[in-house]
């Protein structure tokens, strides 16, 4: 069985070919479900709707997770809503993109 901790980590493996940092610390990834530690729900987004690994990212995260023990159903949902911006970036991705508040 698949825990939400497994499954935050096998996404965490996943990269913006364009960006070095991780899809879910980029803040592109919006929700994370896991239903009886079998199946897996993800809605997520992309840096904007002209991206060019547009159906390479979420082909990537669908693998990932599909990677781990137990886990039998993967549904990966890209949403445009809320539309991304900078400010989704995690704390430990604005530190690899020099983005860090100066305050």
């Amino acid at each position: 069985m698949a825990t939400q901790e497994e499954v935050v980590q096998a996404i965490k493996q996943v990269y913006d070919p364009e960006i070095p940092v991780n899809v879910y610390d980029l803040g592109l990834i919006y929700e994370v479900a896991v239903t009886g530690g079998q199946e897996v729900k993800v809605k997520m987004t992309l840096t904007s709707q002209g991206c060019p690994s547009a159906r390479q990212i979420p082909d990537m995260v669908r693998t990932r997770i599909s990677a781990l023990p137990n886990v039998k159903e993967v549904d990966v949902q890209v949403v445009w809503e809320p539309q991304w911006n900078p400010s989704m970036i995690s704390p430990e991705g604005k530190k690899i993109l020099h983005l860090e508040d100066e305050s």
